[in-house]
């Protein structure tokens, strides 16, 4: 991988940690580089994890492109909490795009700053899954065809949930929304749908594709920086925990995170021109029980009885992604 991960055994936060590093050590939300991208004054719920992923991702981008950043934003709850009218909590150039034509909107800016001859200045597109695995699906994979100059970031937070908690094609197995309720003999979200999008990224082929989570700061500010490295489309898919849509605590957001990778739900890799380069190993692999536990769309899968035949299958499919992307370190 292109991340060395800097440990550290000690209890508080890790920006405290960073002050005993060497400055070039340091990740960007603990040092004067850090450019606030996305300001204070937002609307975002107490522990979204979509504005962590979004100030983490674009201050790391700012860094790596010496502030010579534009961003187009789909319609979504990124876009709604950070900008209501006639306010703005974004400190870059910022251009807000229908729901499903971001990866258009950018490709169009990025087409602009070539004609201009500003070389230097990058574009980022961002969506949430909704916006992304769902309505803007077509014209990302035409960025993605067409090879455009474009860092396209997800944030995935596994449904509509500015509009009311609705499904969306990232939306995990068993799960309950708003439109799949814990009814009948398969409650939730049906198994056998949805889509695998940084896999269907790397089919394209392009230069660049990436997972992270926001548990993971530097690992994630890591793949901002090896993303702008690259000419041509890249995407990064980053897992960013929703308090109000998942049902668990505020407090857990980080925790869930960690507990998504560490389970093997969610695996983190990165992948040039379609094939894995590294992979983010799981230290001690945790039951999926840890994960599903605390958040209440999984609630029926414990209460009145355990549904042991649906975990079962929750089990197998991060089971499944140990083994396709070899997540448990070697002894």
């Amino acid at each position: 991988m292109s991340f060395q991960p800097v440990k550290f055994y000690q209890t508080g936060t890790f920006t405290v940690g960073n002050r005993l590093l060497p400055d070039n050590e340091r990740s960007v939300q603990s040092t004067v580089r850090r450019t606030n991208s996305l300001n204070s004054g937002h609307r975002a719920c107490q522990g979204c994890g979509e504005a962590l992923g979004a100030r983490y991702a674009i201050d790391a981008a700012m860094e790596a492109t010496a502030g010579q950043l534009i961003a187009a934003n789909a319609t979504g709850c990124l876009e709604v909490f950070s900008t209501p009218y006639p306010e703005t909590s974004w400190q870059i150039p910022w251009v807000h795009s229908l729901f499903g034509n971001t990866a258009a909107v950018a490709t169009g800016i990025a087409a602009a700053m070539r004609v201009k001859g500003r070389s230097e200045v990058r574009v980022v597109a961002q969506g949430g899954d909704g916006g992304t695995t769902d309505i803007g699906f077509g014209c990302l994979s035409g960025m993605f065809e067409r090879n455009d100059d474009v860092l396209y970031i997800c944030y995935d937070n596994g449904g509509y949930m500015n509009t009311g908690v609705q499904r969306s094609s990232a939306t995990p197995p068993a799960a309950r929304t708003a439109t799949t309720a814990a009814v009948g003999p398969t409650p939730g979200n049906p198994f056998g749908q949805g889509k695998d999008l940084p896999a269907i990224a790397m089919a394209h082929n392009i230069p660049y594709v990436a997972t992270a989570t926001v548990s993971e700061l530097r690992d994630l500010e890591a793949k901002v920086r090896r993303a702008m490295e690259f000419r041509g489309a890249r995407y990064l898919h980053i897992l960013v925990p929703c308090p109000l849509g998942w049902g668990h605590d505020s407090s857990l957001t980080i925790r869930m995170a960690r507990l998504a990778h560490e389970s093997g739900i969610f695996p983190v890799f990165e992948a040039e021109n379609g094939e894995v380069t590294g992979v983010s190993k799981i230290r001690h692999q945790v039951p999926v029980e840890e994960y599903l536990k605390p958040q209440k769309r999984y609630a029926h899968l414990f209460s009145p009885k355990p549904r042991e035949d649906v975990i079962r299958r929750i089990q197998e499919q991060a089971d499944r992604n140990i083994r396709k992307y070899r997540l448990l370190e070697e002894s």
